[in-house]
């Protein structure tokens, strides 16, 4: 019975205009709404497909400011048995490494991990390396973008389309595994599971619980930053051609100009 942690993460929802604070060019989180990013809502979906099949339990990892707990919540009541919530303000700014670090910490206090899943990217940060980073710290084989799973006994098999075409890969347990969009469609919460997530577990750590030097992490120590930033301009008018018998010359002309030919 496979012992699974899912990584979930809020994320401003994709609907609502998205900024950066002025202060320190981080993302400006309480400027728009915030949802359970949906490629997370596929990682959960997956290991409660999991667990179905086979049993196990299913603990939920969010790394988030208090408002965060609104994820965390529905990702219990689709049907996740736990979670655990790492929120502290010296995390504001964290870089992918930190994360990590963090993430790998918080991993460590559940017993017996057999399978971590994740969405292949955030819809916030898109840097699309944590499934991979996590991986390597933890010791565990990655088996990323996969659009179906399967496990057999302690062997875990992952189908991952490319360009190409399609590729099968073969790793023991304990894994990472990194979803797709076309893993699954996730369920939708039901009025008994909505009820029920608000009796299930949810262990709030900082930092130091996890034994971190909240000096370690943050903006003020992180790998990257952004230095500026601007909003995008205006889509500037199109050029229009008058056709007077030499149209054709003339949009050759504005293509060459363009190094479009």
């Amino acid at each position: 019975m496979p012992n699974i942690v899912v990584l979930v993460k809020q994320v401003p929802d994709t609907y609502s205009e998205r900024k950066l604070s002025d202060s320190d060019h981080t993302l400006d989180r309480e400027s728009a709404d915030a949802v359970l990013d949906e490629i997370n809502e596929r990682a959960v979906e997956e290991a409660l497909l999991i667990k179905e099949a086979q049993g196990g339990e299913v603990t939920v990892l969010c790394v988030g400011p208090d408002r965060a707990t609104e994820a965390i919540r529905k990702a219990l009541s689709m049907g996740a048995d736990k979670a655990i919530h790492v929120s502290d303000e010296a995390l504001h700014g964290a870089c992918l490494l930190q994360t990590t670090k963090v993430l790998a910490a918080a991993i460590g206090r559940v017993d017996g991990v057999d399978l971590v899943i994740a969405g292949n990217e955030a819809t916030d940060g898109r840097g699309g390396a944590i499934p991979a980073m996590l991986a390597e710290v933890l010791g565990f084989p990655q088996l990323t973008h996969a659009r179906k799973v399967e496990i057999d006994g302690s062997a875990i098999k992952v189908t991952r389309e490319t360009d190409a075409g399609l590729q099968h890969l073969e790793a023991s347990l304990p894994a990472v595994v990194s979803v797709g969009e076309k893993i699954n469609e996730p369920r939708y919460p039901s009025f008994k599971g909505i009820m029920a997530a608000k009796k299930k577990p949810v262990e709030t750590l900082t930092v130091a619980d996890l034994g971190i030097d909240a000096g370690s992490v943050g903006l003020a120590a992180a790998s990257t930053a952004v230095l500026e930033a601007a909003p995008k301009p205006p889509r500037a008018a199109g050029t229009r051609v008058q056709d007077e018998g030499d149209g054709g010359a003339k949009i050759a002309e504005f293509l060459v100009g363009q190094k479009l030919i």
